[in-house]
């Protein structure tokens, strides 16, 4: 499956520590910088239709703000229930100070 790289904004806007959503076509996808490390997922939680961006982020752990489930933003991995299915990931690059994010054949949620 070919991956499209997608512009998600300026690299420089997301500070270490923080996460945003941004549209992809029809996908919403959770961007975090992780001290200086970029890692996008899918924002929905696995269990509910819950935006994690909305959620806290700890490292590279994302918490749901519906209940409670974690996630590992490097991996997908949910890591505590309720959630029991992995997130989507997605990579990402930074060019000419753009985060650019691979989404497969497009945005085909």
């Amino acid at each position: 499956m070919a991956e499209k790289f997608f512009d998600a904004g300026p690299a420089d806007a997301l500070r270490a520590g923080t996460m945003r959503c941004v549209a992809i076509g029809a996908r919403r996808v959770l961007i975090a910088n992780v001290e200086g490390a970029y890692y996008a997922t899918d924002d929905r939680c696995t269990h509910e239709d819950a935006s994690l961006s909305s959620g806290v982020l700890q490292g590279a752990l994302v918490r749901c703000p519906l209940h409670g489930s974690r996630f590992d933003l490097r991996s997908g991995e949910a890591l505590e229930e309720p959630a029991e299915q992995n997130l989507r990931t997605y990579a990402v690059r930074v060019e000419g100070g753009r985060l650019l994010v691979a989404c497969p054949d497009g945005t085909q949620a």
